[in-house]
């Protein structure tokens, strides 16, 4: 026999579901770009040896801008007006 408290319970978890994955599809992109550009400035790094430092400040210009914030990023780590390790 299933009981009331049973039923409220299962709806409350079922909004909570709904609730986290409507969160996440929302901040998927921003998440997918930082991605991208971390990977951009990596290979930065590592091939063109570029000495760019990560901050939060730069990880959300790249989650935010996708590649054109990762370019921006490392010109100004290029011409060291920002983000120079």
């Amino acid at each position: 026999m299933v009981t009331g408290l049973e039923i409220v319970l299962l709806l409350v978890v079922l909004a909570l579901f709904v609730g986290a994955a409507r969160i996440i599809w929302a901040v998927r992109p921003f998440i997918v770009n930082a991605v991208f550009g971390l990977v951009v400035l990596w290979v930065a790094q590592s091939f063109f040896g570029l000495s760019i430092t990560v901050t939060p400040i730069a990880l959300l210009i790249v989650a935010i801008g996708g590649f054109p914030g990762a370019v921006l990023v490392i010109l100004l780590a290029v011409f060291e007006l920002g983000f120079v390790a």
